[in-house]
Formats: C-alpha cells, structure tokens, sequence
C-alpha cells in the first residue's frame, strides 16, 4: 500500500473517537474474557487432536463487534491479531494474522510503550485499479491484560466535504473579483460614453464577454463542488463508450470547424464502463475543448479507445504548444494556467481539468498526460471495464476503421 500523511485528528473527533474507543475496547475485553473463561483461547475453527469437531456460536459480544461499522482491531503482546471485524478486513489494514499498515503497526507500539491513547489520521492508498484513496483516523487503547484494541475510522466523505466547503469559499473569493472588477469598470466607461455609439458598443461588447465568462466560472465552480460533495455519482448504469465521444465529438465539432482542425476518432467499439454518462460526456468535452483551443489551425486533433486489461482507455492527441515537464504535474489543479494569457483569449477558467480528474476519480479510473513542448499533448482517461463487458480484443485489422471527420467539408 502507499501511503500519504494528513494532518492530526481534530480536537472534537479525538474526543468522540476517544469515547467511542473505550466503548470498543470494553466490548473486545468482554470477548476475550468470556473466550478465556471458557478455556478456548483465540479460536482458530481447528479442534484439539481427539476431539470432535464441534462449531462454537458466536457470544452476543462478538456478534455486536462484528456488525458495527468502525474497524475494530485486537492485538496480542507479540503483535498479533487476535479479532478484527468485517469491516477492519474490509479496509484491508489487517492480512492473516498481522497488520498490513506500518503506522498503524507503529501505532499500536506507541500505545503500549506509553500507556495512553494514541490517535493518527493517514492517508491509505491500495495502489490497484480501481483506485481507491481513502482518508482514516485511527485510535489505539492499551487494555489491562496488556493487548491494544485498535478503532480505524474512514473519514474519507468528511474530510471531502470540508474541503469542498473551504474551497469553494476561497476559490469564488479569489476568481470571480476579476471579471466582477471588470464589468463594473466597463459599465462606468459605457456611462461617460453615451453620446459616443461606437465606444458604447464596444465597452458593451466586452461586457458581455465578460459576463459570458464569469457564468461559464461559476457553473464550472458548481460542477467541481458538486463532483466533490457526497453524491458524485446519482445516476449510476451501463454507460457505452460510443455514445459518450458521439456526444463529445458532436460538442467540439464547431469550434474545430472554425479553425479548420480534423476531429480523428478510432479504437475498439462497443466497449461499456459503470458510472454517469453526462459526467464522462463532461470529462471527455473539457479534454476535446482544452485539445482544439491549444492547436493551431489546420492540425488534427485524434481520440482513441482501446480495452486494456480489466480496463477502458481513451486518449485525445493533439499536435498543439504542448506543456512544459514543470508545469505536467501541476496542469490538474483548480485555477492552474499553463499560459494565462493564452487562456484568457480562450476564455479559460482553469477549471477543466480538475472537473476531468474529479470525474475520473469518482469513477475509479485515473488521467495521465504526456506531452512535449511543440509536439502536441496526449491525455488518457483510465476507467474501470463494466462488470462482464470484458471481451477478446479483435486483432488490429479487424477493429473499427478509423473515421476521420473534416471540419469545415474539406
């Protein structure tokens, strides 16, 4: 697993994670006692030599211990697993007898060394596809008998929501002044130009694009928040992959005929993924609008799918300026511009490709860039294949022809 350190527990959660801890821990000592009074120890399902099998019912404890949702872990003196729940094995942090993750293992350690309850929040990341990064606050309580009862919370949706709401705050506050700035200064210049037609026409003009920009910011300020909060996915089915760059071709296609740009489309048909259609047709327009506003005219603009194993890859390729390597790692965040002032001829918010990420995430794919400056950029979106839609790729000549679509009838 990789890992990620977050910032401490706050003071309210220590408290209730506290609280919660020692009513954890006192359930897990009465399990344990009530196995030692009854002489069976850690009961591994194997009988003694001689014996007849027999199958031991589950105490109320155990049963109680077992459906609660906070992970609950018992660790003996030599650092072993003695209980863990459905839903410790669910985060994966134990395997067999042994906890898989070092800090909660060094966590664990700090308990017993020092007596006291100690807490953490880390951040668990399994390294798979599909992705999953979840964000956990643990608590570890020394016992009297000397094991350590281990309390893991997922605190993944909370964390999100608070930053969605921090965020947003910081974000409206620092990028909508601009062109709230600016229309208020146009609307001023149209006022003291009122006997001048022309001047009054130009100033409004510009207002208008102005306003156009500030509704596409706050929409797309909307979107990534929504795409942050607590449902990211309410509309969840088969999704053809087809259909969704039909829709995102379809959406590009005039602005690419304006600028005489090929729109290249090819790959593997009839693949299907799990997830939104609307928010993937979203994904893959921002990646087709960002590909036609940074090519120059009369270039070619291409999108391939292929099925990879127990994956869908769809890759846009333009022969754009490209981005330099500095600037690749951070091209996803909120508000980043390569180029500011290209992106205010554009019209640019910033916002695209974090709302790519973010769709992407939420579908438990990921998105990759390659590029090179003044060679073109390739972004590929990596999504999770939909359950047994998985099928034998046909060879190379037998796969869909490639369709190339000319802007403009040429």
């Amino acid at each position: 697993m990789r890992r990620y350190d977050l910032p401490i527990i706050d003071a309210v959660t220590v408290v209730l994670a506290s609280l919660a801890g020692l009513l954890l821990g006192a359930v897990i000592t009465g399990v344990v006692v009530t196995r030692r009074s009854r002489g069976t120890g850690v009961d591994d399902g194997t009988p003694a030599v001689g014996a007849r099998p027999r199958k031991r019912e589950p105490m109320p404890a155990e049963i109680v211990l077992e459906l609660l949702p906070t992970a609950t872990v018992l660790v003996d003196v030599n650092d072993n697993v003695r209980l863990a729940n459905a839903s410790a094995r669910s985060l994966g942090i134990v395997q067999a007898r042994s906890i898989s993750v070092p800090e909660l293992r060094q966590l664990v350690r700090a308990a017993r060394l020092s007596g006291k309850p100690q807490s953490v929040e880390i951040g668990l990341d399994d390294g798979g596809f599909p992705r999953r990064v979840l964000t956990v606050g643990a608590q570890a309580h020394l016992l009297a008998d000397g094991d350590v009862a281990l309390v893991v919370d997922d605190l993944t949706e909370a964390r999100r929501v608070d930053a969605v709401r921090r965020d947003f705050v910081a974000n409206v506050g620092h990028e909508i002044k601009t062109p709230v700035g600016a229309l208020t200064l146009l609307a001023e210049a149209a006022l003291d130009a009122r006997d001048d037609p022309e001047a009054v026409h130009r100033f409004v003009t510009r207002m208008q694009r102005e306003a156009g920009r500030l509704s596409r910011l706050v929409q797309e300020l909307l979107d990534l928040s929504r795409l942050q909060g607590g449902e990211p996915l309410p509309d969840t089915t088969e999704v053809s992959v087809d259909a969704v760059l039909d829709e995102a071709i379809d959406r590009a296609r005039l602005v690419a005929e304006v600028k005489r740009i090929e729109l290249v489309r090819g790959g593997d048909p009839g693949l299907v993924v799990t997830g939104s259609e609307s928010q993937l047709v979203t994904a893959l327009s921002n990646l087709l609008d960002n590909a036609v506003a940074y090519s120059p005219a009369g270039t070619r603009v291409a999108v391939g799918v292929h099925q990879r194993p127990g994956a869908v890859e769809v890759a846009v390729t333009d022969e754009g300026i490209g981005i330099e390597p500095s600037d690749q790692d951070r091209i996803f965040e909120r508000f980043y511009r390569v180029d500011p002032a290209r992106s205010r001829e554009t019209g640019g918010t910033g916002l695209g490709l974090a709302i790519v990420k973010h769709i992407v995430n939420n579908h438990g794919g990921e998105v990759t860039v390659w590029s090179r400056p003044g060679a073109g950029s390739t972004f590929t979106i990596r999504l999770p294949i939909a359950p047994d839609a998985e099928r034998d790729v046909a060879p190379a000549g037998q796969q869909l022809a490639v369709q190339i679509e000319k802007a403009g009838g040429s």
